[in-house]
Formats: structure tokens, C-alpha cells, sequence
């Protein structure tokens, strides 16, 4: 039996084949926001210490991944649900012969689908992305879905090998292109809060949502990732990022209009903040900083305006200015500017391996070392 024939026998068994699903175990069952179950086993009477455990227990399951990640895998499956009701079929339990059948649809630039509104294909990262929360969502309702069955493997090989293109990298913001940026700032309220964000998120090399989710003192909110202390010499920030824990030392700087850890400073003292989140949304008028935390994105917006009010890249037209910069351009911006050694660089960044840390290094290693020359030619 070939492949595709295989693949057709086995979609008519998943479409008929439904999961039998205990009616006993449907009383206990906690239904979560997004569809999902999380049940209390049958033999097992409800009680109300009981009940707060399963609540507990589906906070710290949402706790294992980010609220971008959730969301992410969240719309994934809604996509792939809509696909397979589409086609006929339903998304419960996991087929790799239909799965294997929809990354190809992703992929296809045949023209439009139920899958796309346009027939532009989806990028090959985007795809194995869509396989990941794919594999997530099984897993949340009780599946295995393995990546390595060949009704999967091989067509998702195959959308590499014809479609594998190299990574569209961020540009890297450098030190002198930050100068730039932070001297359009004005020294009103707001206009002190984007400095230091722009100087402590380039000097840390951190991630846009390691910036917004610090906080003043330890476990200052529940939403908090980490916390700062501030010395004579420089900053600690403490982050609990995605790679886990891990301290980031911000040195001072050698003038205070360039210094992140001056212009944390400044924020915090005619800001009036001194417990909970660090970076907060100001009022409308720019003069009292309120007590909501900042979103993310207002990081990405911060970095392509600045960038604009500066003049970098001046020599394209805007829209391809905009989408050269983003969050990720202060995180490559240290590592492509700092010139000390590069494990240095890799803890900052808290990278795992130093083959992550130079992949952020746009311009740095460029040409360093000449092995035309150390052959002999």
C-alpha cells in the first residue's frame, strides 16, 4: 500500500472513529475558558478542596507557557478545526494522514482554499509553528500526536526541501543609532518612561516583554517576571524569562543623558513609582503616570517610531524602514555592538548556547577572521 492510498483508508477510519468519552466522568468535569476539560477522576467525589485544586492546577498549566504562546496555539487549532469541518471531517482524534494533508494546503500555492483567504503559501517556520500548537492542543485534550509518523514527516521534509528559504532577521539597532533615537525624546513624563525603556532594554539585552514585566520589588503583583535592584554601580535586574531565571547586571553608563540605569532613575522619581509595575501607561495629558502596566507591543511601536524621528535607514521608503526594526533589534543591537568577549554577551542574552548569541550578531564577526588568508591564498 502506497502512501497516498494509505492516507485515504486511514481518513475515512479517523472521520467515523470518535473517542468514547466516560458519562461518568462528565459531572466532574471543570470546562476551562477555551474549550478544553479538565476532569477529576471518576471514582473521585467533588468537594470544595478538591474543586480548588483543579483550579489551581489549571492555573499552574497555564502558567507553563506565555499568554503570546497560548494565544498563538489557540488560534492554531481554531484554524485546523475550521479546515477539517471544511473538508468533512472532524479534528478529534488526531489523524497524521489529514494532518499530513493540511500542512501541504498550507504550503500550496495551488490558489485559494478554505485554509487561505489568498494564495500566497504560509512560510516554512510559520508551518512547523502550526504543527507545534497542533501537537499542544492534543496534548491538552488527552492525544499524542507524533511528528515523527511518516504521513507527517515526510510531507513536512518535503515542504523544507522545496520551499526552506533563509531567516528574515530583524535589523540590529547600534549603539549609534540608539543615540539617535533616544535624543528625539522629550523630557516630559512620557517622553523620560521610552528612554529608559529604550537604554535599559538595549544595555540588558532584553525582550520586549521582559521590559513591561518588571517589577519594582519582588512579587510587587502576580503578573510580575522579575524585579530590579538598583546600587551605586549599576542595576540587577532579576527576570524570569522564558529560558528561566536569570540575573541581568546593568552597568552605569559615562554620561547620565546616555545612562540606562540614570534614566531608570529619573522615570521612577517624577513617575512617583516605588511599589509594583515599573513601566505604566501615563494619562492622556502626559503629566501622572497611572497604575496599568505597559503592553509589549508598546515597545515595538516605540522602537519604529524613534527610528523613524531619527532618520535610520533614511534612505528607504518607510514602510521598509518599519519592517526592518522590531522588539528583537535592541537584543541584536548588544550583541552586534558590544565589543567584549562573547560569553559575556551569551549571559546577558541568556542564551543556552553561543551559537544562538551569534546568530544575533548581525555585523560584529563579519569578515574577523579570514580563512582565505589562513589557507595560504
Amino acid at each position: 500500500m502506497n502512501m497516498l492510498s494509505g492516507m485515504s483508508e486511514n481518513t475515512e477510519k479517523s472521520s467515523s472513529e470518535q473517542p468514547i468519552r466516560s458519562s461518568v466522568n462528565e459531572g466532574s468535569e471543570r470546562v476551562r475558558p477555551d474549550g478544553e476539560a479538565l476532569a477529576l477522576p471518576s471514582f473521585v467525589a467533588g468537594s470544595g478542596g478538591l474543586d480548588r485544586l483543579v483550579d489551581t492546577a489549571r492555573d499552574y498549566a497555564r502558567a507553563a507557557a506565555s499568554e503570546n504562546t497560548l494565544k498563538a496555539y489557540a488560534k492554531d487549532w481554531a484554524h485546523f478545526a475550521r479546515w477539517c469541518r471544511m473538508k468533512g471531517t472532524e479534528p478529534v482524534p488526531p489523524s497524521p494522514e489529514m494532518i499530513g494533508l493540511y500542512l501541504a494546503d498550507l504550503a500550496s500555492v495551488s490558489g485559494p482554499s478554505p485554509s487561505q483567504s489568498a494564495s500566497r503559501p504560509l512560510s516554512v517556520s510559520t508551518i512547523d509553528r502550526r504543527l507545534s500548537g497542533l501537537a499542544w492542543n492534543y496534548a491538552q485534550r488527552g492525544f499524542a500526536l507524533d511528528r515523527k509518523n511518516r504521513h507527517i514527516a515526510t510531507v513536512l521534509a518535503g515542504i523544507k526541501r522545496k520551499h526552506a528559504r533563509p531567516p528574515v532577521q530583524k535589523e540590529a539597532i547600534l549603539a549609534e543609532d540608539i543615540l539617535a533615537m533616544v535624543a528625539t525624546l522629550p523630557y516630559d513624563l512620557r517622553g523620560l518612561r521610552d528612554r529608559a525603556i529604550l537604554l535599559l532594554g538595549y544595555a540588558g539585552g532584553l525582550r520586549r516583554s521582559e521590559i513591561v514585566s518588571l517589577d519594582v520589588h519582588k512579587d510587587d503583583t502576580p503578573d510580575s517576571r522579575g524585579w530590579i535592584k538598583i546600587f551605586e554601580k549599576g542595576a540587577l535586574l532579576t527576570l524570569n524569562a522564558k529560558t528561566g531565571w536569570r540575573a541581568v547586571e546593568i552597568g552605569r553608563g559615562s554620561k547620565d543623558q546616555t545612562c540606562p540605569v540614570h534614566a531608570l532613575e529619573q522615570w521612577l522619581h517624577f513617575a512617583k513609582i516605588d511599589f509594583g509595575p515599573v513601566f505604566v501607561r501615563t494619562s492622556r495629558d502626559g503629566t501622572r503616570a497611572l497604575e496599568v502596566r505597559l503592553n509589549d507591543k508598546h515597545v515595538a511601536r516605540l522602537i519604529k517610531r524613534t527610528v523613524l524621528d531619527a532618520g535610520i535607514r533614511s534612505e528607504l521608503p518607510e514602510k521598509d524602514r518599519l519592517a526592518l526594526f522590531s522588539g528583537h533589534s535592541l537584543r541584536a543591537g548588544l550583541a552586534s555592538s558590544a565589543e567584549v568577549d562573547e560569553r559575556y554577551v551569551q549571559k546577558q542574552l541568556g542564551h543556552a548556547s553561543a551559537e544562538m548569541t551569534r546568530r544575533y550578531q548581525r555585523r560584529r564577526d563579519r569578515f574577523r577572521v579570514n580563512l582565505t588568508k589562513a589557507a595560504g591564498l
